[in-house]
């Protein structure tokens, strides 16, 4: 009987690990498609600086219990990195630890990190301190703002390594399925023209470079740079 048993956990822990391995995440013009199946997926935000790791398990029960199949949230730079180069994972900006919990409730994750999340947020998530980089234009084809070592490449590219070295996106067997670079960019490129066209090209390219392995996304953003949608 023990071998029976033994033998059922091997199984179980092979198939989870072809499960995790052949998991990809794309989408066509009817639905995003999760490992060969098309989903018809509600979601809705939970933004986790906003409440405490507490109260998380009970938040995400009620929207599952609502009927949502996907949590989404911004990832907030400000709280991240308080001070330049001075990162804080911990407490209510454990993000990692909000993932997981998403992902022990069943529900995927929608990861928007940004850099600029609007949200109703001061600075729209921008840190303070990055207004006192000499030279800096936010959300511009601005080098200080795109390649200071302090700038939203390092900020996206560490958000996304932390989150992928805990192995949180669907293709490494996580939870999350779509990532978010930008948001609500397309009225402000309008306004300003080819250098906002050339700032949205570069952060598309930026982002599908971290290679996350999922479909990344921009918000109001219609002429988006193939793959980004």
């Amino acid at each position: 009987m023990s071998k029976v048993v033994d033998l059922f956990m091997l199984w179980l822990l092979f198939s989870s690990w072809v499960f995790s391995v052949l998991a990809t995440v794309s989408y066509d013009s009817k639905a995003i498609i999760i490992s060969g199946s098309r989903r018809i997926l509600l979601s809705g935000s939970i933004h986790y600086p906003r409440s405490t790791p507490e109260i998380w398990p009970d938040l995400i029960e009620k929207a599952k219990g609502g009927g949502l199949d996907v949590i989404q949230t911004y990832v907030f730079w400000d709280g991240h990195e308080p001070s330049p180069g001075n990162y804080y994972f911990e407490d209510r900006y454990d993000l990692v630890r909000f993932i997981k919990v998403v992902q022990q409730a069943g529900l995927y994750v929608h990861l928007r990190i940004g850099p600029y999340i609007c949200a109703e947020w001061n600075f729209g998530g921008f840190p303070v301190w990055l207004k006192y980089v000499p030279g800096i234009v936010f959300r511009a084809d601005n080098e200080p703002f795109k390649v200071n070592n302090f700038d939203i490449h390092t900020h996206t590219h560490f958000d996304s390594q932390h989150v992928k070295a805990e192995k949180l996106f669907e293709t490494q067997g996580g939870p999350i399925i779509m990532s978010h670079i930008e948001n609500e960019f397309g009225p402000v490129e309008w306004d300003i023209g080819d250098p906002g066209k050339v700032y949205t090209k570069w952060a598309a390219q930026m982002a599908v470079g971290l290679d996350t392995g999922v479909p990344w996304i921009m918000c109001k953003q219609d002429d988006a740079p193939d793959p980004v949608a």
